[in-house]
């Protein structure tokens, strides 16, 4: 048998501490060891996109734009990475065409190499122009199935949209398994299907909430995947992904091997050790393996962020309670995949249904436009209640909701007018609005500084 060298994706920057910490770390915990990171040998290093740019904003007092200068100031011969929702970019609702292609050139303009786009309901329609405005700007576009269990999720259905993202000319496929709930032989089957019927290369992310993530992976790689992704060993397991170590390991001597060093990777370990102690008040995360995530599929990053928040309102005691209305608004939904914008969507809904001591006494904005079609068409038909009670005798739209979209770059624009320090503040402001006003206020009272180029 032939060399197939597997490359390692490094998370620990980004989805690692977003699904073990809330998105907490800071620049400067990882600016220590970035050069060290640099000379390991990853096939790539995830360091920005979804959670961790609106934590920079709203909780951390930093510019995203400056942890991707810095970051990129450091690491000298690793691609960086970065997670795109497709058109709702690394904010929670669906943006004109300008805006993405502002994005897409600024994050590529200050560093980014590879940009990872999904969207939440696997609508391509929504990932199209993100994805034509990465391969604009020249850098790697990746392709991103977002995995779910449903009675509108088969093979076929995902090897559709396979076929769907590489005629829209995408680099590579991903297989993004967020709730951690892809078993072995369905990792197998459906890597080998997609190998037989796409000629691209293959990613496979998974967590390790069931346990199951090492064993997909191996089986993974056999059917043809060419990379994993896979944290730092103290910022792995649990809700993140499998420890790099382990994998390294484990593919010595095989086909497979990484041509990793496993002592490079332990000053590494130790590094980050010693920084998730710092955000002890946020690792919610047991590293015990929970089966019942089969049947609620929430992502890592969600199972943190709403505990976090369930012990902040003293209604913890309540989570059963919320799991389980979960499952019923995913079902009434459609069974969109629960991932970001969607998974907020549902848990705000499920936790409001709960402590509201009724369903859908309250219904949020999001919930509202989702059944619109405002966030691009659900995999099942919606609950025709729900329906009719939101949208009466209208349809939902069929249209690509982008479409709807008059252009927003200059309105928001003058709306900053002589607040904003550099140009990829106006796009923090359309994300964010209110908080990013807040942190530019803040910048101006408090003098962060301000790193204008890579």
């Amino acid at each position: 048998m032939g060399k197939k060298r597997v490359g390692l994706t490094d998370t620990t920057l980004r989805d690692a501490h977003q699904s073990l910490l809330a998105a907490r770390m800071r620049t400067d915990d990882m600016l220590p060891v970035a050069e060290i990171m640099d000379e390991v040998g990853f096939h790539s290093v995830e360091m920005w996109g979804g959670a961790p740019v609106d934590a920079c904003l709203r909780y951390l007092n930093e510019d995203p734009w400056q942890r991707v200068r810095k970051l990129r100031r450091a690491f000298k011969k690793t691609r960086l990475q970065m997670v795109l929702r497709g058109q709702a970019l690394t904010g929670y609702r669906i943006f004109a065409d300008d805006v993405v292609d502002e994005f897409v050139k600024k994050a590529v303009g200050n560093g980014i190499d590879i940009i990872r786009v999904y969207d939440a309901l696997n609508d391509v329609r929504n990932m199209e122009r993100a994805i034509s405005a990465t391969s604009k700007e020249g850098a790697h576009v990746q392709g991103t199935i977002a995995y779910t269990i449903s009675p509108f999720h088969d093979i076929d259905c995902y090897l559709d949209t396979t076929k769907k993202l590489k005629d829209v000319g995408v680099d590579s496929l991903c297989i993004k398994d967020m709730a951690g709930i892809l078993t072995p032989m369905v990792a197998f089957n459906l890597i080998s299907k997609i190998k037989e019927s796409v000629s691209l290369p293959l990613q496979l992310h998974s967590h390790c909430t069931c346990g199951f993530a090492p064993m997909n992976y191996w089986t993974g790689i056999e059917a043809g995947a060419s990379v994993i992704d896979t944290a730092v060993s103290s910022l792995a397991f649990g809700a993140s992904q499998p420890a790099a170590e382990t994998m390294v390991a484990v593919l010595q001597g095989t086909p497979y091997d990484t041509g990793i060093n496993l002592p490079s990777l332990s000053a590494l370990t130790s590094h980050f050790k010693a920084v998730r102690g710092k955000y002890r008040e946020y690792d919610q995360a047991s590293a015990d393996v929970d089966i019942n995530a089969l049947n609620y599929q929430i992502p890592g990053g969600m199972i943190t962020n709403l505990l976090y928040q369930l012990r902040e309102q003293m209604f913890s005691d309540h989570l059963a309670e919320v799991l389980q209305e979960v499952l019923k608004i995913r079902e009434e939904l459609g069974y969109p995949p629960l991932v970001t914008p969607i998974s907020q969507m549902v848990g705000a809904q499920a936790v409001t249904n709960v402590m509201m001591g009724g369903r859908y006494k309250v219904i949020s904005k999001e919930v509202r436009n989702y059944i619109k079609g405002l966030y691009g068409s659900p995999p099942g038909p919606v609950d025709e209640n729900l329906t009719t009670k939101i949208m009466g005798d209208e349809k939902p739209l069929s249209i690509r909701p982008a479409d709807l979209l008059e252009p927003e770059l200059e309105k928001a624009r003058l709306e900053t007018k002589g607040l904003t320090q550099q140009e990829e503040d106006l796009l923090s402001y359309l994300l964010f609005p209110q908080i990013a006003l807040e942190f530019f206020w803040r910048r101006a009272n408090q003098g962060i500084e301000v790193l204008k180029d890579k």
